[in-house]
């Protein structure tokens, strides 16, 4: 049977597809391509272009694939252009799942593994790590538009044959250690990756926003997780889900904390160039401390995370970066192209 990725030619879902297929699993792909790569897909999974609330492309896919699971990704996540054009993002995170998921029920697909958030709890007033029964109260329409489909998989478990579990992740960076896949899209927002780029003089400057928070040196604090222990994390609630263990949210988090300022002296120690840091004040809403409470995904899906430090993030991010300034995209499209048709 076979396991489909949404948004897998994206950062986080391509990292997913690589996992899986090291595990041995048969692997679909459904993505748009609005914001992913088709040379990001390995050419080990079957790739379909579409959209996940696309009726007629779903039924090809579940009639074409035996699907015994799925992991979405597919969706919208910058917190600002949510701001800005709320709808979009209650229609592309919250409609649009439900379109996949009923269409999943319908086809007889019982598990599912959600990409959630952080976003969900909303501004922390104590730099006490976040549990999962915290109050959950999203300042913005993306974290609201999880949360809404967090509640949608609650309510559609209750209802019929099907289970889920949808981990609510904290700040995701970092790339493939073996070099298979990272963050390559355009004008990302992540610190780690705007970071690198500053480094190597692809952007002028970092900003810092906010220098008085009461931390060890007054920047913000924030729980990094490195892309692969992530994908890792959707592995093991895959393999949680087929025991029949039951529906489940969780936190992915290290559980401990690195300001603005560590990030940055990290990345500069590593490429051994500085580069120009801008301070700035605080923005609305950020918070002095977010450090994921992940104690139950360690205990109920027994995951062990393998790449948490700072170091081992910020390097694996830097090399990422460096490669795709060694290698064109476009060549990378090319020759991603052509391994794709030698697979299939």
């Amino acid at each position: 049977m076979a396991i489909l990725v949404t948004g897998g030619a994206g950062y986080i879902g391509s990292h997913m597809v690589w996992t899986l297929l090291d595990a041995g699993e048969q692997v679909v792909v459904l993505d748009r391509l609005s914001t992913g790569f088709r040379w990001a897909v390995a050419p080990e999974a079957r790739f379909y272009l579409g959209d996940v609330a696309d009726a007629d492309v779903l039924k090809t896919i579940f009639i074409e694939n035996d699907i015994e699971a799925i992991i979405h990704f597919a969706g919208s996540a910058v917190v600002p252009v949510s701001v800005a054009d709320p709808l979009s993002y209650y229609d592309n995170n919250s409609g649009k799942t439900r379109a996949l998921m009923s269409a999943a029920i319908d086809a007889g697909v019982r598990h599912f593994v959600f990409s959630s958030t952080a976003a969900v709890y909303g501004p922390q007033k104590t730099t006490d790590p976040v549990k999962e029964d915290a109050s959950l109260n999203p300042e913005n329409p993306y974290g609201q538009s999880k949360l809404m489909t967090e509640f949608m998989l609650r309510d559609a478990a209750a209802a019929y044959d099907f289970n889920y579990v949808a981990l609510r992740y904290f700040n995701v960076a970092g790339a493939d250690p073996k070099g298979r896949a990272g963050q390559s899209t355009a004008g990302a927002t992540h610190l780690i990756k705007v970071a690198c780029e500053a480094a190597l003089g692809r952007r002028d400057s970092v900003s810092v926003y906010g220098i008085d928070y009461p931390t060890h040196d007054g920047t913000g604090v924030r729980d990094y997780i490195h892309v692969s222990d992530l994908a890792e994390a959707h592995l093991k609630a895959l393999q949680h889900l087929r025991r029949g263990r039951g529906s489940l949210v969780a936190n992915c988090g290290y559980g401990a904390g690195y300001s603005v300022l560590d990030v940055l002296n990290m990345v500069t120690r590593l490429h051994g160039h500085s580069f120009k840091i801008h301070m700035a004040p605080r923005r609305p809403g950020d918070s002095a401390s977010v450090v994921a409470d992940s104690t139950l995904a360690h205990r109920v899906l027994e995951w062990t995370p393998q790449y948490d430090s700072l170091e081992t993030i910020v390097r694996s991010a830097l090399d990422w970066e460096l490669f795709l300034m060694d290698r064109n995209v476009d060549d990378l499209q090319g020759i991603h192209r052509v391994l794709a048709a030698a697979a299939f």
